[in-house]
């Protein structure tokens, strides 16, 4: 869950699933998170849902945990600033 200023600079984040408010400073997330922004589609029980939510680093290495198929990772070479 995130909020920002009146300014649209980001204010706070905090974990939709552990509740955990992540360190944020001058707007930029200075820890491990996850946002998820998801459009669901036609074929789907929630068709016109936007659903936005965040994951701490804990909790989506739990989540990842309960896969019975492991995602796919790969190494990224060049690092953005």
């Amino acid at each position: 869950m995130r909020k920002y200023t009146k300014n649209g600079q980001l204010e706070s984040v905090v974990c939709n699933c552990c509740g955990k408010k992540l360190v944020v400073e001058n707007g930029i997330v200075r820890e491990g998170v996850m946002m998820v922004d998801h459009a669901w589609d036609y074929f789907s029980e929630k068709d016109g849902e936007i659903h936005h939510f965040d994951l701490c680093e804990a909790c989506y290495d739990d989540l990842l945990s309960q896969f019975r198929i492991e995602a796919d990772v790969e190494e990224q070479t060049e690092l953005f600033p």
